[in-house]
């Protein structure tokens, strides 16, 4: 898994600084981003934070690329409708090579590999079937090969990789981290939102003191669910 920070919204936290305040100015905005010294910037933005007044984040977003992850990640990914995704297509790419994720109880299982190379013959297979029908019914090499892998990916597996652009605004990116940094959030997306929030974390960092799983705010909301460990995610 590959994550990196592709763009950002510069000096985030003076924006959401400006942005909160502008909500009990009397001066213009100009006014109120002129009088913002640094450490005001901090204390107010700390402020928010601690206050949990979150709608000044959304004026604020993050990009980021996302390599190497499965199909069964980009599923829960999608889950967090209030950001952009642009997917690698199964569609138009061909799967040549099959990359795919396993996770770390299969690591050592030999039937995994075989099933998975298993998966990616057969698609090879009906990949060309497929493209040699479409060429004798008169479509062109292009056109029968995009139609054919377009049918073939259905017997690709969940764990096939692919390569997301993603972008959060700072609001959906705490809701993002609290729901996936938990220990009961499945193990490759908690991966993801560790590695999300450590690259935040450098750029906005009173903005995201408080970001993670519930329990490193004082308290576990899972109830009977509870790992039980929940002093090990304090970060």
């Amino acid at each position: 898994m590959k994550v990196v920070l592709l763009s950002h919204t510069p000096e985030p936290e003076k924006l959401v600084a400006s942005a909160a305040k502008n909500c009990y100015s009397s001066s213009t905005i100009a006014q109120t981003q002129e009088k913002l010294t640094d450490n005001e910037i901090h204390k107010f933005v700390s402020m928010l934070a601690e206050i949990g007044h979150e709608s000044p984040l959304e004026h604020i977003s993050f990009t980021f690329g996302i390599e190497g992850v499965s199909r069964s990640l980009l599923a829960q990914l999608t889950r967090h409708r209030i950001a952009s995704y642009s997917v690698q297509s199964q569609r138009y790419v061909k799967n040549n090579k099959l990359d795919f994720v396993t996770p770390p109880s299969l690591e050592n299982v030999n039937s995994y590999n075989c099933i998975m190379q298993t998966i990616h013959n057969l698609y090879l297979e009906l990949s060309e079937n497929l493209k040699e029908r479409y060429i004798n019914d008169g479509f062109n090499p292009k056109q029968a090969e995009k139609m054919a892998i377009e049918d073939a990916r259905y017997v690709l597996p969940n764990a096939c990789t692919t390569n997301i652009i993603c972008t959060f605004n700072a609001r959906s990116l705490l809701n993002f981290f609290t729901h996936r940094c938990c220990n009961r959030a499945q193990w490759e997306i908690r991966e993801l939102a560790n590695k999300m929030l450590d690259i935040v974390k450098e750029i906005a960092p009173n903005i995201f003191k408080y970001a993670g799983a519930p329990c490193v705010r004082g308290k576990c909301t899972e109830g009977k669910m509870t790992c039980g460990k929940p002093k090990q995610l304090i970060r």
